[in-house]
């Protein structure tokens, strides 16, 4: 939301603000009027953008859970999705352990199945039409495959033959687990 990146630049600006602080002023800075008031806006700010975070959450999960019975989604391992430190944010900012639990409990709360597939379940380096799994240098990682000269964002199955989304594929793959 539009809000939220409004919020994040406030917050970006506020954390420079402060740091400029006290780089000026050392230990001395955390006293000071000025640090104390800049400091309560940026609290305030990551309350705001905590409180619209939990929000679409709640709302997503509710969506989901009243228009399904069987809902699949993938157990991932978000520690070590985290390359770059832009990649980190964004998956941070993401909330899917967060999105996870809430998904949980409600599912046990409205009795509907809930589905995890495990972290290691090939589902974008298996092939939904002929079940072919890639292994070693065939595997699609997320800046693509050097060997065979795909994007990331792209799958193309070494066996059959068949071109698709990656993200496609994948729904498919988790589709064929329900």
């Amino acid at each position: 939301p539009n809000n939220l990146k409004a919020l994040y630049k406030r917050i970006k600006h506020y954390q420079r603000l402060l740091a400029r602080k006290r780089v000026a002023n050392g230990k001395k800075a955390t006293q000071a009027n000025n640090y104390v008031k800049t400091r309560a806006k940026l609290q305030r700010d990551y309350r705001k953008v905590a409180s619209i975070q939990h929000d679409i959450v709640q709302k997503f999960t509710t969506m989901l859970v009243n228009n399904y019975d069987r809902i699949a989604i993938e157990d991932l391992a978000v520690k070590q999705m985290q390359m770059s430190h832009v990649a980190s944010k964004g998956l941070h900012r993401s909330m899917f352990g967060y999105f996870k639990q809430v998904l949980k409990y409600k599912c046990e709360w409205y009795g509907k199945e809930l589905i995890l597939a495990d972290r290691y379940y090939p589902s974008t380096q298996r092939c939904s039409q002929c079940g072919h799994v890639k292994i070693g240098a065939d595997k699609v990682g997320l800046d693509g495959n050097k060997k065979h000269g795909t994007k990331h964002n792209e799958y193309i199955c070494y066996e059959c033959g068949a071109v698709m989304e990656r993200d496609e594929n994948a729904v498919r793959n988790l589709l064929a687990l329900l």
